[in-house]
C-alpha cells in the first residue's frame, strides 16, 4: 500500500517543483535578455523622426538594450516591446510659472510618427499625450496596429479627420482622442468606425467635432462593453431622438456636457442606463424642470446638472439617491427657498435613523447662482443634520439673494470642509462660535453686509488655506489669532473699514472728542510662511509696513496692498519683489524704485511718492529678460532720463510712465517692446523726435505722449505701421508742419488728439477713413482682461486726459466708449472739410483757436450723437445751418469769435446753451438778447416769409434781373423792326461775315 503512493508523491513533487524551477531559469536568465534588433531598429527609425528639443530620449542610442531605454516597457520573457510611455507631464500645481510652462512646452515630442513603429508586433499600450503634433493628422497605419489594447493620442495636437481604420484595432480596452483644440483640431463625419471594436471600454473624444456624426447615439448599442463615454465640448447636433432602444447596461460614467443643446430637455434614452454612477450634462441649456426620471438612476455618486435652463424648486425624490456624493445644480434658474429641498434631504435620517447610510456619502453640494431667497437660518437648520454622519461636506450657495443674519448654529456644522457664501445678502456679524469649524479648509464670505469685528475663535481655523472677507462691512481691527493659521495661503480681506484703536476723552480748545484711529499694518502677516495670496487694499491701513514683512516677498504669488495710508520705503537689499501680481498703488511709499524678478508679470506702483532715476531699476540684472507685461509708474516723483535697458522687456503689454518729472530723448531701445500696446508718457518733459523705433510696435493700440516738449513733424509712420491705434493723443507739444494724411489709415481710431502744437495747412478731407468714429462699434482692446497663469485674469484699465465740453476730464472705466477729435490751438487754415460730417457716432469735436474760414458743414446735422462742439475763435462766416437743431444730444456749444451772421435755429438744445456760447458775431435770436430786427444784423431769412406777399418770398434779384433782360431785348430788336435802313446795315454785316468766314474756312 505504502509503495503505490510513491509514484504518486513522485508526480505530485515534480509538478510542485518544475514551475519554480522554470521560473527560476528564466529569470536567472532575464539579464541576459536583450530586445529583438528589427523592434531596436523600429523605435531608433521613429525617434530619427520626431522633434525632442529637451533630448528625453537620449537614452535611445544605436547599441543600447531598447527595454532599458526611456518609456519602453518590454515582456519580462519574450523581450518584446509591448509599451511606450511617451506622454509629456503638464507641470502640477494650481500656480504654473511662464518658465515651467516653456519647459513643458520644450520637453513636447513633435514632428510626425514613422510607419516603422509596425514593426512592433506584440506592443498593446501606446501613450503619445500632450505633445505638440499639430502639423499632421492621426496617421491612419496606427490602424495596423491589432495588438493595440491601450491607444491614448489626447492633447497630442493631432489634427483634420480622425482615420476610420482605427476601427480595426478589434483588442482596444482604451481609447483616448480628446483633441487639443476646440476648433480647427480634429473632427469626423460618422462613427461607423467604432461599431467594430467589441471590446472598447473607455471611449473619450472630448473637444472632437462630431456635428456631422448623426450616429453618435447609436454608440451606446454598438459597443456592448462601454463603461466610460465622455463627449464634452464635441459640437454634437442640438437633435436628440427622444426614445432610442438602449440595449447597453454596462455603461457607468457618461460625459455629454457643454454641447448646448438649446431649447430641449433631457432626452429620455438617458433615464434608461440606470447603472450610471457618473452623469455630467452641465452646459447644455436643458430647460424645464429637473425631470423626474431621475430618481430611478439610484446608482448615481455624481450629478452635475449645472449652467443649465433648469426653472423648478429642488425636487422632492432628491434623497432617494443615496450614493450621491458630489451634487451640482448651480448656475440655473431654481427657484423658491432651499428648506423644502434641504429638508427632503434631511428627513431621511431623521425618520429612519438606522439608515443613515442613506445620505452619509453626500459630500459637495453646489447650489451657486440660482434665485433662492431666504434666511440662511432655515437653511442651515436643515443641513445641521448631515455634519452628524462626520463626512467632510461642501456647501456652495455662492451667487443667490440669500439673506439674514448668520446664525450661531453654523458653528455647529463640523463637518464642513468648504463654504462659499459669497456675494449674497448676509448681514449682522459672524458668530464666535465659527471657531469651532475645525475641518474647514476654505472660508468666502466675499461680497455681503456683514459687520462688526472679526472673532478671535478664527484663529482655532488650524486647516484653513483659503478665507476671504472681501467686501464686506467689518470694522475692528484684524485679531492677532489670525496668525495661528499656519496653514493659510489666501488671505483677502479688500474693502472693508478696518479701524483701530479707539482714543476717547480727548479734548481740544475744551471739547471732548473722540477719535476713529486708523488700523495698523497686521503684523501677524510676518508669521505667515505659507502665505502665497494676500489682499488688503481698501481697509485705511495707515503705518508703514515693517521690514520684516519685505522679507517674505518672495514667496508671495499675488500682493495687493493697494489704496491705502501705507508709507516708507521698500528695501533693495536683500529683498527682490518676485511675485507674479505685485499691486501697491494709492499709497505713501517713498525712496527708490525697488528691484523686481523675471518671474514678476504685473507690477503698479502708481501713485506713491517713489522718487530719484530709475536707471537702477531698468537695468537691474540687464542681460535677463523680464517677463513683465505690465508695469504702471504713474503719479510720482520719478526724474532724470529712461535708460537705454529696455531691450529685454520686450513682454511688455502696457507701460505707464505719465505724470513725472523725465526729461530727454526716448531711447531707441523703445523700438524692442514689440508686444506694447500701451504707451502712456504723458505730462513730463520729454524732448526731441518721437523716435523712429516705436514703428517696430505693431501692436500699439494707444500713443499718449501728451503734455511733454516733442517736436518736429508728426510722423507719418504713425499711420502705416500702427494700424490698431486706437488713442492718438500729442496734445500740448511742440510739433509743427501739416497733419500727415497718411493718419487716415488708423480705421480703429476712436480718440485723435492734436491740440495745443504748431500744425498748420488743412484739415485732410480723408478724416472720413474714421470708420470707429462712424459705427458705433467699441473697441475691444481697451481696459480688456490679460491672462495671468494661476490667477486668472487681470484687468488692465487704461485712462486718458481729455479736453471735452471744455474741461480737462480723466476717462477711464468709459474709455472705450469716448470718440473725439481735437485740433484746437493750433494754425490750421481753409475750410471745415464736409467729409467729417460722416463719422457720424463722433461724441466731440474741438477745431477751436484756429484760422479756419468758410462756413459750418450744412449737414453737420447728421452727426446725431455728438454732444460737444467748439468751433470757438475762428473766422468762420455765414448762417447757422439749420440742420445743428438735430443734435438732439448736444450739450455744449461755442461758436463764439467768428463771423457768423443770422438767426440762430430754434431747438429745445441751442435755446438752452450759454448765450457766451455765440458772442463774438452777428448772430440774433434766443439765447441771445439781440432782436433779430434790430438795425445792422442780417436775418436769417431760411424760414421768414414776405406778409406783403401773402406769405410768399420776394427775391428782388430776380426780379432785377427779369427786367433788366427785357428792357436790353427790346432796346436792340425794337429799334431795327421800326428803322428800315438800320435794318438793312444789319444784315449786309452779317453777310459780309459770312463770306470772311468761309474765305478762312477754304485756305
Amino acid at each position: 500500500m505504502e509503495a503505490s503512493f510513491r509514484p504518486v508523491s513522485f508526480l505530485f513533487l515534480a509538478f510542485l517543483f518544475l514551475p519554480n524551477f522554470f521560473f527560476f531559469f528564466f529569470c536567472t536568465g532575464l539579464s541576459e535578455l536583450r530586445c529583438i534588433d528589427t523592434e531596436r531598429q523600429a523605435l531608433l527609425n521613429f525617434k530619427q523622426h520626431l522633434i525632442d528639443s529637451s533630448n528625453q530620449l537620449s537614452s535611445w542610442t544605436a547599441h543600447g538594450d531598447c527595454c532599458q531605454w526611456e518609456g519602453v516597457v518590454c515582456h519580462n520573457v519574450t523581450a518584446h516591446v509591448q509599451q511606450l510611455h511617451l506622454r509629456t507631464f503638464y507641470p502640477e500645481g494650481d500656480f504654473v510659472t511662464d518658465e515651467q510652462y516653456e519647459a513643458y512646452k520644450r520637453s513636447m515630442f513633435g514632428s510626425k510618427l514613422n510607419p516603422s513603429l509596425l514593426d512592433l508586433k506584440h506592443l498593446n499600450y501606446f501613450d503619445l499625450s500632450f505633445n505638440n503634433f499639430s502639423a499632421s493628422p492621426i496617421p491612419s497605419f496606427l490602424g495596423s496596429m491589432k495588438s493595440l489594447t491601450s491607444l491614448n493620442l489626447s492633447n497630442a495636437g493631432f489634427v483634420r479627420l480622425i482615420p476610420h481604420q482605427l476601427g480595426n484595432l478589434s483588442n482596444l480596452l482604451y481609447l483616448n482622442l480628446q483633441s487639443s483644440r476646440i476648433f480647427n483640431g480634429l473632427y469626423v463625419n460618422n462613427l461607423e468606425w467604432l461599431s467594430v471594436l467589441p471590446l472598447l471600454q473607455h471611449l473619450d473624444m472630448s473637444y472632437v467635432n462630431l456635428n456631422k456624426a448623426s450616429d453618435w447615439i447609436q454608440l451606446t448599442n454598438t459597443l456592448p462593453s462601454l463603461l466610460d463615454l465622455r463627449l464634452h465640448y464635441c459640437q454634437l447636433r442640438p437633435f436628440i431622438p427622444p426614445t432610442p432602444t438602449i440595449n447597453s447596461s454596462s455603461l457607468l460614467t457618461l460625459d455629454l456636457s457643454k454641447n448646448y443643446f438649446e431649447n430641449t430637455s433631457i432626452p429620455s434614452w438617458i433615464f434608461g442606463l440606470r447603472n450610471l454612477v457618473s452623469l455630467d450634462l452641465s452646459y447644455n441649456y436643458f430647460q424645464g424642470p429637473i425631470p423626474v426620471d431621475l430618481q430611478n438612476m439610484t446608482s448615481l455618486g455624481h450629478l452635475d446638472l449645472s449652467n443649465n435652463y433648469f426653472n423648478s424648486s429642488i425636487p422632492n425624490w432628491l434623497y432617494s439617491l443615496s450614493r450621491l456624493e458630489f451634487l451640482n445644480l448651480g448656475y440655473n434658474n431654481l427657484q423658491g427657498t432651499i428648506s423644502s429641498a434641504i429638508r427632503n434631504l434631511t428627513s431621511a435620517i431623521r425618520k429612519l435613523p438606522r439608515s443613515l447610510g442613506n445620505l452619509c456619502n453626500l459630500r459637495e453640494i453646489i447650489l451657486s447662482s440660482n434665485k433662492w431667497s431666504q434666511e440662511i437660518s432655515e437653511i442651515l437648520e436643515k443641513i445641521l443634520y448631515l455634519s452628524n454622519s462626520q463626512i467632510h461636506v461642501q456647501l456652495s450657495f455662492y451667487n443667490n439673494s440669500i439673506s439674514g443674519p448668520l446664525p450661531v448654529s453654523l458653528g455647529n456644522l463640523s463637518s464642513l470642509t468648504y463654504l462659499d457664501f459669497s456675494i449674497n445678502q448676509f448681514n449682522g456679524t459672524l458668530p464666535q462660535n465659527i471657531g469651532h469649524l475645525k475641518n474647514l479648509v476654505r472660508l468666502d464670505f466675499w461680497n455681503n453686509s456683514i459687520s462688526g469685528p472679526l472673532p478671535v475663535s478664527f484663529g482655532n481655523l488650524q486647516s484653513l488655506t483659503y478665507l476671504d472677507l472681501s467686501s464686506n462691512q467689518f470694522n475692528g481691527t484684524l485679531p492677532q489669532s489670525l496668525g495661528q493659521l499656519s496653514k493659510l495661503e489666501t488671505f483677502y480681506i479688500y474693502s472693508n473699514m478696518l479701524k483701530g484703536v479707539v482714543l476717547r476723552n480727548l479734548f481740544a480748545f475744551g471739547n471732548q472728542l473722540t477719535l476713529k484711529a486708523r488700523p495698523k499694518f497686521p503684523q501677524w502677516l510676518c508669521s505667515q510662511r505659507r502665505m502665497l495670496s494676500l489682499d488688503i487694499s481698501y481697509t485705511q491701513i495707515s503705518d508703514m509696513a515693517p521690514p520684516s514683512f519685505w522679507n517674505l516677498s518672495s514667496q508671495f504669488q499675488y500682493l495687493n496692498l493697494s489704496h491705502n495710508l501705507i508709507n516708507g520705503e521698500i528695501p533693495n537689499s536683500p529683498v527682490i519683489l518676485s511675485a507674479s501680481t505685485i499691486d501697491l498703488s494709492s499709497n505713501h511709499f517713498k525712496g527708490l524704485l525697488p528691484c523686481i524678478s523675471s518671474n514678476v508679470y504685473v507690477l503698479d506702483l502708481s501713485n506713491n511718492s517713489f522718487s530719484r532715476s530709475i536707471s537702477h531699476f531698468f537695468c537691474f540684472r540687464v542681460n535677463e529678460p523680464k517677463n513683465i507685461g505690465h508695469l504702471n509708474l504713474e503719479k510720482n516723483l520719478l526724474s532724470g532720463i529712461i535708460p537705454d535697458c529696455l531691450m529685454n522687456w520686450n513682454n511688455l503689454v502696457v507701460l505707464n510712465l505719465g505724470n513725472n518729472n523725465f526729461s530727454g530723448n526716448i531711447p531707441a531701445s523703445i523700438g524692442s517692446l514689440t508686444n506694447l500696446n500701451s504707451l502712456h508718457l504723458y505730462n513730463n518733459t520729454f524732448s526731441g523726435k518721437l523716435p523712429s523705433s516705436l514703428k517696430n510696435c505693431k501692436e500699439l493700440v494707444i500713443i499718449d505722449v501728451a503734455e511733454n516738449r516733442f517736436a518736429g513733424n508728426i510722423p507719418s509712420w504713425i499711420g502705416h505701421r500702427c494700424t490698431s491705434l486706437v488713442v492718438l493723443s500729442l496734445r500740448s507739444n511742440y510739433f509743427h508742419g501739416h497733419i500727415p494724411k497718411e493718419l487716415c489709415a488708423l480705421t480703429s481710431l476712436q480718440i485723435l488728439d492734436l491740440s495745443h502744437n504748431k500744425l498748420f495747412g488743412n484739415i485732410p478731407r480723408c478724416v472720413k477713413n474714421f470708420r470707429a468714429m462712424a459705427t458705433n462699434n467699441i473697441s475691444n482692446d481697451l481696459n480688456s482682461y490679460h491672462y495671468i497663469p494661476g490667477y486668472g485674469s487681470y484687468l488692465s484699465l487704461e485712462s486718458a486726459l481729455l479736453v471735452i465740453k471744455g474741461s480737462i476730464r480723466e476717462y477711464s472705466t468709459i474709455l472705450q466708449l469716448v470718440k473725439s477729435i481735437d485740433f484746437s490751438k493750433n494754425n490750421l487754415s481753409g475750410e471745415i472739410p464736409k467729409e467729417v460730417t460722416s463719422l457720424q457716432e463722433l461724441q466731440s469735436l474741438n477745431l477751436s483757436w484756429n484760422l479756419l474760414i468758410g462756413s459750418i458743414p450744412k449737414n453737420i446735422g447728421t452727426m446725431r450723437s455728438m454732444e460737444s462742439i467748439d468751433f470757438s475763435l475762428n473766422q468762420l462766416s455765414g448762417q447757422i445751418p439749420s440742420s445743428m437743431s438735430n443734435l438732439t444730444f448736444l450739450n455744449h456749444l461755442n461758436l463764439s469769435n467768428n463771423k457768423l451772421t443770422g438767426k440762430i435755429p430754434l431747438s429745445t438744445q441751442l435755446q438752452s446753451l450759454n448765450p457766451s456760447s455765440f458772442v463774438g458775431n452777428k448772430l440774433c435770436g434766443p439765447p441771445l438778447t439781440v432782436n433779430c430786427t434790430t438795425n445792422g444784423v442780417k436775418p436769417n431769412n431760411e424760414n421768414i416769409r414776405s406778409k406783403a406777399t401773402g406769405g410768399l418770398e420776394v427775391d428782388w434779384f430776380y426780379v432785377s434781373m427779369a427786367l433788366g433782360f427785357v428792357v436790353g431785348f427790346w432796346s436792340v430788336c425794337g429799334t431795327l423792326l421800326l428803322n428800315k435802313q438800320w435794318r438793312i446795315m444789319y444784315f449786309q454785316f452779317l453777310d459780309h461775315m459770312g463770306y470772311k468766314l468761309m474765305g478762312v474756312v477754304s485756305l
